[in-house]
């Protein structure tokens, strides 16, 4: 049986009287693909930066790679990578440089980092283009480097928030084939958000996340045979309602000050 690499439990998260995570428990396995869905505003990047150490809880525990992320964090920030659905590369920089930059921050040394850099680079198909500018590069060019930044320092569990965003189908395709291969020859675990239910199909296991409460997790066949509906989509919509979700721009812009201060420090 596969060891449990994040464990959650009884987890909140208050903004002022507003419950963005509200007493949720989980554990996902080792090389599991793991997919956390929910509509707007349900509490799914909440977690997720609580559990990357950008965002402190309220309440309850989360141990991430065997590291408490409160007591731990920056042994919990050294075994995961992050995919951010919002671009965080340097534009200004070149592919190379922005991949050495994170391999320094990792203090991965100068010989090691030159050789994870070309094998990151060539993992994702753009060794060729390692000295140009990123502000050249398509969308799915900047994915497929946010990507290999996110491998840089061989990291054990990898975050996925939105990671296909914005992408034609070919890309979205492309960075998918990619990413499953990555996780049978790695044995990464992935742990990500998606609005596309097609993606989440892939996972082995997916939890339903609404009004900061986890009301659904299991496998998305099993969650299919439970409510005998034939898509994942349709499951999603029966448990979470057709009607459209707004998040709270006061709670994005709190949520977001926060994550940018904790980035500078």
């Amino acid at each position: 049986m596969n060891e449990e690499v994040i464990k959650v439990k009884n987890l909140s998260r208050d903004f002022g009287n507003f419950r963005a995570v509200d007493n949720i428990s989980f554990a996902v396995k080792a090389t599991e693909i793991f997919g956390f869905l929910g509509p707007n505003g349900a509490g799914k990047t909440t977690t997720i930066n609580i559990l990357c150490t950008l965002l402190l809880p309220t309440s309850g525990e989360a141990i991430v790679n065997g590291f408490n992320v409160v007591t731990s964090p920056d042994e919990v920030r050294k075994s995961i990578g992050i995919i951010f659905q919002d671009p965080s590369l340097d534009e200004r920089l070149t592919a190379y440089e922005n991949l050495n930059f994170h391999g320094m921050i990792y203090h991965i040394p100068r010989k090691t980092r030159k050789e994870r850099m070309k094998e990151v680079l060539d993992m994702v198909g753009l060794y060729s283009k390692k000295d140009s500018i990123v502000r050249t590069f398509s969308g799915g060019m900047r994915r497929r480097l946010e990507i290999a930044r996110g491998l840089m320092h061989h990291p054990k569990i990898l975050f996925l928030d939105e990671p296909t965003i914005g992408l034609d189908p070919q890309t979205r395709q492309y960075i998918w084939d990619y990413l499953l291969n990555l996780s049978k020859e790695e044995g990464i675990t992935m742990f990500l958000t998606t609005h596309y239910m097609d993606e989440a199909e892939i996972c082995q296991r997916v939890a339903i996340i609404d009004y900061g409460k986890i009301i659904a997790l299991d496998s998305p066949r099993q969650l299919k045979n439970e409510f005998s509906l034939s898509s994942l989509n349709e499951v999603f919509l029966r448990l979470t309602n057709h009607g459209i979700r707004e998040e709270e721009a006061s709670f994005k812009e709190h949520l977001g000050h926060i994550v940018r201060s904790r980035k500078l420090r």
